[in-house]
């Protein structure tokens, strides 16, 4: 997902984001690991030096790219999990790593829609509003196999529900009528030249 905070005080009720790894080229809409449910973390890669590194890589990759929230897919990787960072509706930043993601949303009469633009890395320079539930709590697993719970609302509810759609195959543009999906295509068609294929690398 699109749009990175500052550097403000940083919520990490799970440890920081793994850091030293390389910006990777980001996966595009259309490509067939983008638009297919991604592959279970195992129990055999929980604490791996690889599965590490591959969350190094992907923090790296969303923050080269302004982003703040990256799944696996965008970066070619058939594995289900995300890394973000990304403000709540106060302004409160949280950092996380999610493996093997499951998003909640109110489904009482109190469910409130959150109407705001959205964008995805993997269709760059392109905005539409998308409506998606104002809260969101996702659980999962973190690097080590721990059990793994953050939940918000503002952009972070908006973040947590992208990056695990991400981990099922479905990008933001599938959840749009066609009219939208049409707009969204014209304004990332506009914007492709300051987006090459290797970027952000």
């Amino acid at each position: 997902m699109s749009t990175q905070g500052s550097d403000e005080a940083v919520n990490a009720p799970y440890g920081p984001l793994p850091r030293g790894g390389s910006v990777r080229a980001i996966t595009r809409w259309g490509t067939p690991v983008m638009h297919r449910a991604q592959q279970p973390v195992t129990a055999e890669q929980y604490g791996s030096e690889e599965l590490r590194s591959l969350a190094a890589d992907m923090v790296a990759t969303m923050y080269a790219a302004d982003g703040v929230g990256l799944a696996a897919c965008q970066i070619g990787v058939d594995l289900a999990m995300f890394v973000f960072d990304c403000p709540d509706e106060s302004g409160e930043r949280y950092v996380g790593v999610v493996c093997n993601p499951t998003v909640t949303v109110p489904e009482d009469r109190g469910r409130k829609l959150d109407d705001g633009d959205e964008g995805c890395l993997s269709f760059p320079g392109a905005f539409c509003p998308c409506a998606r539930p104002a809260f969101a709590t996702v659980e999962g697993f973190g690097l080590d196999g721990t059990p793994v719970r953050f939940e918000g609302d503002g952009l972070l509810a908006r973040c947590l529900q992208h990056e695990t759609d991400h981990t099922r195959g479905t990008v933001f543009g599938d959840r749009l009528p066609t009219r939208a999906r049409k707009k969204l295509q014209k304004a990332h068609d506009a914007a492709a030249g300051d987006y090459p294929p290797e970027w952000p690398t």
